[in-house]
């Protein structure tokens, strides 16, 4: 069957946005068309182009016997800026103040459009950082990590604070919450994440950082590298944080539970993306 180049270009588009960040051999468009290399490498160039041109997202490519392309997704600044100033509105309803100083969010992680621009929001802090593995703490980071992962193309690691039996064999470690000061156990099983990973760190909400700080802990146990660490919503009220090297995306503050106010603005994310639309 002989391709028309418009059919060719869908296709090819379809394909590279379901594979996120993987090198696909030149070859494999080549045989699947029955089209000389140069003729696909044009159909290539015009993807990119587009691509560029609507900031759908970046495609490269590499030359040689065993080249290929890549695409990969990206957010540019007005786009990011944009998803920012709708998460702030959003979390501002007075009615989302919850006993404790923390926010029901329930409905933003469980809104897949919206998480899934989150995901690319983040995904494109990381985007040129080599990383093996999203990680996260069970239950509300799941579907954040799952969102970045998505669009990166990685496995998603779930750290639990109870042993199941469903995951074998297990690694497990005691840490002190940073806002109760309560001593907690994470555990891990051993199969989830192999030793000397490069992970990224995601989580839904952030208070003191004793969370985030014992994942940190436990993933020296799998001698594993963290490459950064993302927060949807971090409390700025705390003072003396565990955790200094680190992004949000909105800050909660001036939380005042008796008379149900608080206030919600951006986070520090924004500092990763220059005003120009392009990702520093």
């Amino acid at each position: 069957m002989k391709f028309k180049r418009s059919e060719r270009i869908v296709y090819m588009t379809s394909y590279l946005l379901s594979h996120p960040n993987e090198l696909v051999p030149l070859t494999y468009f080549v045989e699947k068309f029955g089209q000389a290399k140069s003729s696909i490498s044009e159909d290539v160039q015009i993807i990119k182009d587009t691509f560029e041109k609507e900031e759908i997202g970046i495609i490269t490519t590499t030359a040689g016997a065993s080249g290929g392309v890549m695409f990969k997704h990206r957010m540019y600044y007005d786009e990011a800026e944009g998803l920012i100033k709708t998460l702030c509105t959003m979390l501002q309803e007075k009615e989302r103040l919850l006993p404790g100083g923390y926010l029901f969010m329930s409905d933003v992680v469980g809104n897949p459009r919206l998480l899934n621009q989150v995901g690319k929001l983040i995904a494109t802090m990381y985007m040129n950082k080599e990383i093996d593995a999203v990680v996260t703490i069970a239950t509300k980071g799941i579907s954040l990590a799952n969102a970045v992962a998505g669009i990166m193309n990685l496995p998603v690691v779930v750290i639990r604070k109870d042993n199941k039996v469903t995951e074998g064999s297990t690694v497990s470690i005691n840490y002190v919450s940073g806002s109760s000061r309560k001593i907690e156990t994470m555990v891990l099983s051993k199969r989830t994440l192999p030793e000397g990973s490069k992970v990224l760190i995601v989580d839904d909400f952030m208070r003191a950082g004793g969370s985030i700080t014992g994942v940190m802990n436990l993933m020296n146990e799998f001698k594993a590298t963290v490459k950064g660490v993302t927060v949807l919503v971090e409390s700025k009220e705390v003072k003396n944080r565990l955790i200094q090297d680190y992004t949000s995306l909105v800050k909660l503050s001036d939380v005042d539970e008796y008379n149900q106010s608080f206030t919600v603005e951006e986070g520090n994310c924004l500092d990763k993306f220059s005003k120009v639309g392009r990702n520093e």
